[in-house]
């Protein structure tokens, strides 16, 4: 448990499914740092809009980092803020259904201007 809480933690994936670690490992940090009395916010970009669409336990497992599956199952119950660049899910043919389940909105990039300006740390996958 950290001694410091209250920070706001920016967590921005923008890689795709090919990177299951990297993937898998931004969002344990991203429940970690909540879970740690943090307030978090998960911005998806490029590629990393794709993690919204697994299905299934075991589809998508990182070395040590977790099932991505079972993270983003944490993340439906989370406080996070989930920001999805509806560009980049418009681009790889996402609609609205993308969101379904989660606390989630299509945003455009001013928005991730926004929220590392107001960060106080920005962690990158």
């Amino acid at each position: 448990m950290s001694i410091i809480t209250d920070n706001t933690v920016l967590v921005h994936i923008y890689s795709g499914l090919e990177s299951k670690n990297k993937i898998t490992l931004g969002l344990l940090v991203a429940l970690t740092a909540e879970k740690n009395d943090h307030k978090v916010t998960l911005f998806l970009a490029g590629d990393g809009v794709q993690i919204l669409n697994c299905k299934k336990a075991g589809e998508i497992v990182g070395q040590g980092t977790g099932d991505l599956y079972e993270h983003l199952q944490n993340l439906k119950k989370s406080k996070i803020t989930i920001y999805v660049s509806g560009m980049s899910a418009k681009s790889r043919g996402y609609d609205e259904k993308l969101l379904d389940g989660y606390t989630a909105e299509f945003v455009m990039p001013d928005v991730l201007v926004e929220e590392s300006i107001k960060a106080d740390s920005v962690l990158c996958y």
